[in-house]
């Protein structure tokens, strides 16, 4: 599915992510872990939730008619640019990345960390300037790496996470 093509009215048997009056889970997906990305479709099944996986590149075949690929064009932050102009206010967002959550957050919206981090009008802020200073560090030589390696705990913490924010989304 192309990102033009999204905006398309819902009508009964056509593609549930179209329809821009549903709550939808949008995964900014080119970094996305493979296995978030399964609990996220899980809970998609489950609960009957649409979500919309963006990148600039294919990923793996999971479509079905609630998840669906959009596939944006190449460049810096072209997938993050879509995902911040069509997320909705009761839609959740899953990303790794501190600037696309904090525009999300601005906007009103709910943004979580593949790790099961809430990103919140409270942390956000502070989120951004650490990862400001790790890039100055980084570029300076003075810190070498970057986060730690995605474990059985992170893994934990975000599908209690989810969960958690999927149930409050849905009784709203």
């Amino acid at each position: 599915m192309k990102a033009r093509d999204f905006d398309k009215k819902f009508d009964e048997g056509d593609d549930i992510t179209a329809c821009l009056d549903v709550t939808k889970i949008w995964i900014d997906a080119d970094a996305c872990p493979r296995v978030i990305k399964e609990i996220v479709f899980r809970a998609s099944e489950r609960l009957k939730i649409p979500v919309c996986l963006v990148a600039n590149k294919c990923l793996t075949k999971h479509e079905t008619r609630l998840v669906r690929c959009i596939l944006v064009g190449e460049g810096f932050d072209v997938a993050d640019d879509y995902i911040a102009d069509h997320a909705a206010a009761e839609d959740l967002v899953i990303t790794a990345d501190i600037p696309l959550a904090a525009r999300i957050v601005a906007k009103g919206g709910v943004a979580l960390d593949p790790r099961g981090e809430l990103y919140t009008e409270d942390n956000v802020g502070e989120r951004l300037s650490m990862r400001d200073l790790m890039t100055e560090l980084r570029a300076g030589g003075l810190v070498q790496g970057g986060p730690s390696q995605f474990s059985l705990t992170d893994r934990q913490r975000f599908a209690s996470s989810l969960d958690r924010l999927l149930t409050r989304m849905v009784r709203a």
